[in-house]
């Protein structure tokens, strides 16, 4: 009998970065939440490991036999699945999408094959790059360290928001170069954050003094992601624009669901060959 495992889209709603250090790796501050829109993973028990792929973005997803989440898969021990990925998030654009798969395939391992046991399902997670643990959560968290190091938020309500892609991969490994060359002098220190945010104004009006340092460098690499971020800053319904992780996807935070889907409405008509989608992003509440 097969199982079914969301793998959503991660949005960092702000990512201050450091300067490197001898490992030439990068320590961050951020704060991510996650999106109700992303890809899905099925698995089910079988005699050998197979990987099949559908969806708008299948053609993304690079060598089956060596993408995220066959590695996580073979790095955690996993007795051999059956596992299908239905891929409808853009690849190299800043919302995890490959190590949220890997993540939501760890999960249904555990699940299937409850021997495995959480610690090399852990340890797997933490072996497939700094967003591994992170996205094996696949909840709203703090991310410190090189990403890697998790602590709860404060709480803060859901927000209604407009994710968009220009239709343009942003390499990581080419951002942060770029970031290297000219880096922000704020650092990765985490700004000063409360225990909760009463409303939605005051929790967009704490994002609006933070900032993603890898956002000026993305721009420089690809113009288009600054004509996304220069389209949703005109819009009146929108209050706070940012690029999400190392692009290219920006997010958009909007005043409610209706203004959220009328954003999203109007970006896919004015610029079809974006991606867009109206979604919201998941808040967090102590306990929850």
């Amino acid at each position: 009998m097969s199982d079914t495992e969301f793998a959503p889209a991660k949005v960092n709603l702000f990512l201050h970065v450091g300067p490197p250090g001898l490992d030439g790796r990068h320590p961050v501050g951020s704060l991510v939440a996650f999106a109700d829109v992303g890809d899905v993973v099925r698995a089910e028990r079988a005699d050998r490991f197979s990987l099949t792929v559908d969806g708008p973005f299948a053609g993304d997803t690079g060598p089956l036999c060596d993408n995220l989440v066959s590695r996580a898969l073979a790095l955690a021990g996993a007795p051999p699945m059956a596992v299908h990925l239905t891929k409808n998030l853009p690849a190299a654009s800043g919302l995890g999408g490959g190590t949220s798969d890997a993540g939501a395939a760890l999960r249904l391992a555990l699940r299937l094959y409850p021997e495995i046991g959480k610690p090399r399902i852990e340890a797997a997670a933490q072996a497939i790059g700094a967003d591994g643990p992170l996205c094996l959560r696949a909840r709203a968290a703090v991310a410190t360290g090189e990403g890697e190091v998790l602590s709860d938020p404060p709480t803060f309500p859901a927000l209604s928001c407009v994710l968009i892609n220009p239709g343009a991969p942003s390499p990581t490994g080419a951002v942060y170069r770029a970031y290297d060359d000219n880096p922000r002098v704020g650092g990765e220190a985490l700004p000063a954050m409360p225990a909760a945010f009463g409303s939605e104004e005051a929790f967009v009006d704490f994002l609006a003094g933070c900032r993603n340092d890898l956002e000026a460098p993305a721009v420089g690499l690809e113009p288009r992601i600054a004509h996304v971020l220069g389209w949703v800053r005109s819009r009146p319904d929108v209050r706070l624009a940012r690029m999400s992780g190392s692009g290219a996807t920006c997010f958009a935070l909007c005043g409610g669901e209706d203004a959220s889907r009328r954003l999203a409405q109007t970006a896919q008509a004015e610029h079809p060959e974006w991606w867009v989608r109206s979604c919201r992003l998941e808040g967090f509440s102590q306990g929850g």
